[in-house]
């Protein structure tokens, strides 16, 4: 007699798995840079710039951007700047998208500074200037008083964020401003010795990031002589 097998009943089919969420941690979205980024303001509006991936290049988010050439007042037509840790150098082409007359970037990855040049070449952005080398190097060397805008951005590792206060605070002229980008907030105390105040800070994420003024020890030290109150600070 023939053998005929029987057939093998079917397996069930298997129910389609829930779709798993991927929950970034909080508060680490500067540490995966994107793909590219856009200049959000002025003639350069909307021109993109590549972020490549290398280690601790942390580009500055849109939102604090946003916030910190609002704090400026946007137009800076005249301004002389310095990028002394620019990276992309997002904040640097920001500047000059602005109508800032000259603008230093410095840069010493050799890759980055390549694409700043050809970022420059592509936007025409003559007040552009750019430098490989040090940055704080760069900054000592500038005259005393000679800049309206220092962007600090250095790497959150660096031992280099009191040394470049310092500088940034000689290079600026009495109504200077310093922008600074930390992974923790800095105190006017501890900027004071430096020859700086708090103006503006806030915070996205991980990043403290600040607008910082030149100090007058005079201003800030002598009382009003009738009222007792000390100048710029807020009636109680």
């Amino acid at each position: 007699m023939k053998y005929t097998p029987k057939p093998t009943p079917a397996e069930p089919a298997a129910k389609p798995s829930a779709k798993l969420k991927t929950v970034k941690p909080k508060g680490t979205a500067h540490l995966q840079p994107p793909g590219e980024i856009r200049i959000i303001g002025g003639q350069f509006r909307r021109s993109k710039i590549t972020v490549p991936s290398l280690p601790g290049l942390r580009p500055t988010p849109d939102r604090v951007r946003e916030t910190l050439f609002n704090w400026l007042g946007q137009d800076l037509t005249g301004w002389r700047c310095a990028d002394v840790f620019a990276g992309t150098g997002v904040l640097g082409f920001e500047a000059a998208s602005r109508g800032a007359a000259d603008v230093l970037l410095c840069e010493q990855e050799p890759a980055l500074v390549a694409q700043l040049k050809a970022v420059q070449a592509r936007l025409k952005a003559s007040a552009v200037r750019i430098e490989r080398g040090d940055g704080l190097s760069a900054l000592k060397r500038l005259d005393a008083g000679s800049l309206q805008l220092v962007l600090l951005d250095p790497p959150f590792d660096s031992s280099a964020f009191e040394s470049a206060l310092g500088a940034a605070a000689r290079a600026i002229g009495p109504t200077g401003m310093v922008y600074l980008e930390a992974p923790r907030a800095w105190s006017d105390e501890e900027l004071a010795p430096l020859g700086l105040k708090i103006h503006r800070s806030a915070k996205a994420g991980a990043v403290h990031f600040h607008l910082l003024a030149k100090r007058d020890p005079a201003s800030d030290a002598a009382p009003d002589a009738a009222s007792g109150a000390v100048p710029g600070a807020l009636p109680a």
